[in-house]
């Protein structure tokens, strides 16, 4: 059986201890990002882990779930524009500097994969996104590739920056190539249509996908534990 540790990692550019579940002893790492305001175990909690614990057994893929600020920035809803991106351009440089590395050293990987449901979805996109040298994998399950309604009457240019549906129609298709990318959505998903229009820009550019619609279920739970073992099992 896999293990299951929790651990405080230290973040020098934020200045505080995050909070880090990880899940197996051995194999493929995959970071992992709670939906809006979720807590770190929230993917273990509502089963995601559990949906690909037959993975983990086996030693194919190891998760590492971290905590989020979105309490601190895009869901703070007393804090200023300018305030909500700085703080969440500061969480993505301790990913891209900090956490990352630290992943990769603990599993011997130059690439990781990631993934996350709905707004986790959204930290999970735009981390590929934005550090593609990094990421292998993007598992984004009903996630959502824009944060503009977060950050209303705002021209700060880390905005775009955060915003995959607009800085990927502008980046080069080379840098994507070797990346395996799954939007995953469902007919009756509210963010459905997020999905497709982000499927285009992908496709309008020439870099793989794999758009997935399922049939006849919302956007919750039962979606993505449902998914998430197909697209684990098709990679590794």
């Amino acid at each position: 059986m896999a293990s299951i540790k929790h651990i405080q990692y230290y973040s020098n550019i934020l200045g505080r201890n995050i909070n880090l579940e990880i899940t197996g002893d051995w194999g493929y790492p995959i970071l992992m990002f709670p939906s809006s305001f979720g807590s770190f175990t929230q993917n273990n909690d509502f089963g995601l882990n559990g949906s690909v614990m037959n993975f983990i057994n086996e030693g194919r893929i190891k998760l590492y779930n971290v905590e989020t600020i979105d309490g601190l920035s895009f869901y703070a809803e007393n804090m200023s524009s300018e305030a909500k991106i700085h703080n969440y351009e500061m969480y993505m440089q301790f990913l891209k500097n900090e956490l990352i590395p630290f992943i990769q050293n603990e599993c011997n990987t130059h690439r990781i994969g990631v993934a996350g449901v709905s707004f986790g979805g959204y930290h999970a996109g735009n981390t590929a996104f934005r550090f593609p040298d990094l990421v292998s994998h993007l598992f984004a399950l009903s996630g959502v590739f824009t944060i503009r309604n977060f950050v209303p009457l705002s021209d700060d240019i880390r905005i775009y920056y955060n915003c995959p549906d607009e800085f990927m129609q502008n980046e080069e298709a080379w840098r994507y190539q070797h990346m395996n990318i799954v939007l995953s959505t469902s007919d009756w998903d509210s963010c459905k249509p997020k999905n497709e229009y982000m499927a285009g820009i992908l496709q309008s550019k020439g870099i793989p996908y794999w758009y997935d619609e399922k049939k006849w279920i919302e956007h919750d739970w039962p979606l993505w534990k449902m998914a998430f073992p197909e697209y684990i099992g098709k990679y590794f």
